[in-house]
């Protein structure tokens, strides 16, 4: 069995790959840093694969997709992406198009590529990263929020086609609160409230793909967050997240 995780020179793409190679899977890691790559691959015992590259281009998913393709990958882990913090009209808009690149274009790409074979051989797993944004609107991380609702509302939306198909292939997505790793020094954020540990949010995230949950929530507080957030109307949703995100 064999796995790809973008996003794997840190936090939850890191700690996915600790885990799958706990589980025995021959590992593919995809980041753009070499040297925290080679670091993660010195500490893993099994057969692992490092790829240092930047998918945020479209050119570069097209080549890392030929480069693979006959690599007979069970597993895709679309964990890349990158958040931005500040309100949308002094936000740096070159940045906000890179994670637009980054957290929709290069999911999009390997998604649908890597779907493709997989429902072919009628097997195979991909978890798309998304966030607990998805449930809130997102002002102070406009961007951001809007590339994770585009995440979700996707496997969702192939998730159905699948299930139409009577196909066996999973996609489910993975909708984390806060987690302790670098997202917040990334993206500008100087603190978070109620932060998971990003082993923990890896670990449950993986269990609940391999028992093929399609929408998959870590920590009990996101949970009932997100299940009041249907009671709302947009007006009281917009507040608290506005509320939320200035703590930040």
């Amino acid at each position: 069995m064999k796995a790809l995780i973008t996003g794997a020179s840190s936090g939850i793409g890191a700690d996915m790959a600790r885990i799958l190679d706990e589980k025995g899977y021959d590992l593919i890691l995809v980041a753009r840093s070499k040297d925290k790559l080679e670091r993660l691959k010195k500490e893993l015992k099994g057969n692992v694969s490092i790829i240092a590259m930047d998918i945020s281009s479209s050119f570069n998913c097209m080549k890392l997709y030929n480069k693979l393709n006959e690599e007979n990958i069970d597993v895709l882990i679309n964990n890349a992406g990158f958040g931005l913090y500040g309100e949308f009209n002094s936000a740096n808009l070159d940045k906000e198009l890179d994670m637009i690149d980054l957290n929709i274009k290069s999911l999009h790409i390997l998604t649908k590529l890597f779907l493709k074979d997989f429902i072919n051989k009628n097997h195979g797993y991909i978890l798309n990263v998304a966030s607990s944004a998805v449930f809130l609107p997102g002002p102070l991380m406009a961007t951001y929020y809007a590339t994770k609702a585009y995440v979700f509302k996707l496997t969702l939306s192939i998730n159905e086609e699948l299930k139409q198909k009577k196909s066996k292939v999973y996609i489910g997505t993975l909708c984390p609160g806060p987690v302790n790793t670098n997202f917040n020094n990334v993206a500008g954020v100087k603190k978070s409230i109620n932060q998971l540990e990003s082993y923990d949010v890896a670990k449950y995230g993986i269990n609940k793909m391999f028992k093929k949950r399609v929408i998959i929530v870590p920590g009990l507080s996101i949970k009932i967050g997100s299940f009041m957030t249907r009671f709302l109307p947009y007006k009281a949703q917009s507040k608290i997240s506005y509320n939320i995100q200035q703590k930040k």
